[in-house]
């Protein structure tokens, strides 16, 4: 399939949204002391790394396929850079927990809904640090509450391994995306799904291990 096609069917997919109702995403949960006010996500936290992933995008039923580049640049920007698999450069952005700069996009995506989409799941995946508002537990998670502007973003970390295992991003009634990890070392995710729950949207990132 031909770039532009592909652009072509990612743009429009994007704008099919559909809203769908959940319930509360803590209601199941058992609060707990808290016992710590931040959270630091290790993933993506090393300057001297580029974390490059290959890329499989689901977007209602069509799949695309490209390369994920992502870099810190300083104590609070990364930059981000997808490609196709031959290296044609689709987007190249700098984003940090206040602010998003778009270096350069190819005219077929240049599509507010889908920048805003893309910005909201890269700033959360990248995101270091989480300031921690409640603490719960369930099905052998602690999970910590973090508010985020008008949305709450709720960490999932094993009690067995420490691991941070997924992110639920949410407003106050219902789920809005899922980030899901996973991790050998709890130093660098090897996998990442992010599951949207409002629109047919998935993003699988594997890492690219260096030959």
């Amino acid at each position: 399939m031909q770039k532009s096609t592909i652009q072509f069917l990612l743009i429009n997919c994007f704008l099919l949204l559909i809203l769908v109702s959940c319930g509360s995403v803590a209601k199941d949960f058992t609060p707990k002391k808290l016992e710590k006010t931040t959270y630091e996500v290790p993933y993506f936290s090393d300057p001297k790394i580029d974390y490059v992933y290959k890329t499989n995008i689901t977007v209602y039923g069509n799949e695309i396929s490209g390369i994920f580049i992502a870099k810190k640049i300083n104590d609070s920007i990364h930059r981000v850079v997808f490609t196709t698999e031959f290296g044609n450069k689709l987007l190249d952005f700098e984003i940090s927990e206040k602010s998003f700069k778009v270096n350069s996009i190819v005219s077929e995506l240049d599509r507010k809904i889908l920048i805003n989409t893309l910005k909201e799941d890269f700033r959360l995946l990248l995101q270091k640090e989480h300031t921690i508002a409640a603490a719960f537990e369930k099905d052998g998670f602690d999970i910590y509450k973090s508010n985020d502007h008008n949305r709450d973003n709720y960490l999932f970390v094993s009690k067995t391994s420490n691991k941070l295992e997924k992110i639920v991003r949410a407003s106050k009634t219902k789920e809005k995306f899922t980030l899901l990890f996973n991790s050998e070392n709890n130093i660098f995710a090897d996998k990442i799904q992010i599951n949207h729950q409002n629109i047919k949207l998935q993003i699988v990132l594997q890492y690219l291990k260096s030959e």
